[in-house]
């Protein structure tokens, strides 16, 4: 059941602060995600690869801003993780190289994964995405 109080009983059993105690940081941040700049920008490139296709297959001065919307999505959602990582607290940590990346591989929430496997997995659903839309312009042309 809820029970109705009172102010005064409220003050008497709360522990009130003047001020929120200070939190300190002292591991450094990194917001770098670990993986290389060539997987993003593949990413992002294969994505804008499936628009072009569409735009290829479909050319029609109608689907000019429906196609400018979703390349300003995909720039938009590529864009504000890349500003975030250089958000303040300034971090001297940088985007791990193709080298370091090979030979370390990239630490994931099932485990320890190569860079190979990493780098399947980021980008085979913006490979499927692109093979989708050359098969839905395929299948069009032929019909």
């Amino acid at each position: 059941m809820a029970e109705q109080l009172t102010r005064e009983q409220i003050a008497r059993a709360a522990d009130i602060h003047a001020a929120p105690p200070a939190v300190v940081r002292n591991d450094p941040v990194d917001r770098t995600f670990g993986l290389p700049k060539k997987l993003y920008m593949a990413t992002v490139g294969l994505y804008l690869g499936f628009i072009a296709v569409l735009c290829w297959g479909f050319g029609n001065p109608v689907m000019v801003i429906p196609i400018a919307i979703c390349v300003l999505i995909i720039v938009a959602g590529f864009g504000l993780p890349t500003m975030w990582t250089r958000m303040k607290p300034f971090t001297s940590s940088k985007p791990a190289t193709w080298a370091h990346f090979s030979q370390r591989g990239i630490a994931t929430a099932s485990g320890h994964t190569r860079s190979r496997d990493a780098s399947v997995q980021v980008l085979i659903l913006p490979v499927l995405i692109l093979a989708w839309g050359l098969a839905f312009v395929t299948i069009a042309a032929l019909v």
